[in-house]
């Protein structure tokens, strides 16, 4: 089904089945199959791939030769019916790839909203991405990484599958990243290492000093004190009682499954 008002190039294949929104604008020479259901006011500039079962939100911007919902490159992939769906108003930069899920880990590949994902990206099976992300050009997330709100991802950088990205991180470029980064962190190498709180991005998010100070509080008690990380937990535990802000960290330690950095 394809809205009246939307505008696909002539050029552009868009299957039988396929649903297009209203003022949805698809350009030249781009491909939706038949699995692909594209929200109000998005955009395929030219030379988009769109393959499906995806769910693309509204006002999102596709630029050229992104491929959008391909099957993934797990070997155990073996032509099941899985998703990728996409929220509204990312802008996805050009050559950007974005895989679907697995049936061994839900089936599900989901992308929030208000992202932008720069030249090169890969977006890989099930991983699961907040809204407000920053992705510079080539960062690369292999199979079922987990990336939260407001997080920066350097250009260059590589997460290794199952490793989980906390709320408010700044990867630095060219990171290599084999552990989970807890939230708020700055973080950055060849094993990626902490370097302090992204105290810059919270201030322009409208962290309060209070909440600044109990952050940066939990961080020394992780990374300055010399404490084992469950000595670090507890303490951590109880400056949240106070401050609601660092509860991300004790919710975060609680679900990581490979490890911190440190």
């Amino acid at each position: 089904m394809i809205h009246e008002t939307a505008q696909i190039h002539p050029s552009a294949v868009v299957e039988e089945g396929a649903i297009i929104g209203a003022n949805v604008k698809i350009g030249p020479f781009c491909f939706v199959d038949s699995k692909v259901e594209i929200g109000e006011g998005t955009e395929l500039t030219s030379h988009v791939v769109v393959k499906g079962p995806t769910l693309i939100g509204k006002e999102n911007k596709i630029y050229q030769f992104a491929s959008i919902g391909e099957e993934c490159q797990d070997l155990k992939y073996a032509g099941e019916d899985t998703r990728l769906e996409i929220g509204d108003r990312n802008m996805i930069r050009e050559s950007v790839t974005m895989h679907r899920g697995t049936v061994q880990d839900g089936g599900l590949t989901k992308v929030g909203s208000d992202n932008l994902f720069m030249i090169n990206a890969h977006v890989a099976h099930d991983c699961m991405i907040g809204d407000r992300c920053i992705f510079a050009n080539n960062a690369t997330l292999a199979g079922h990484v987990k990336v939260g709100n407001h997080a920066i991802i350097g250009g260059m950088s590589a997460i290794h599958q199952f490793c989980e990205i906390g709320e408010h991180c700044m990867l630095g470029g060219g990171s290599i990243v084999v552990k989970d980064v807890p939230p708020y962190v700055m973080a950055q190498g060849n094993h990626c290492a902490p370097f302090g709180i992204n105290i810059e991005g919270l201030k322009r998010r409208g962290f309060e000093k209070p909440a600044l100070h109990a952050i940066r509080r939990a961080y020394k008690e992780i990374y300055r004190l010399g404490k084992t990380l469950d000595e670090a937990k507890q303490a951590i535990a109880d400056i949240a009682k106070d401050h609601p802000e660092v509860q991300a960290y004790v919710d975060f330690f609680a679900r990581s499954k490979r490890g911190i950095i440190r």
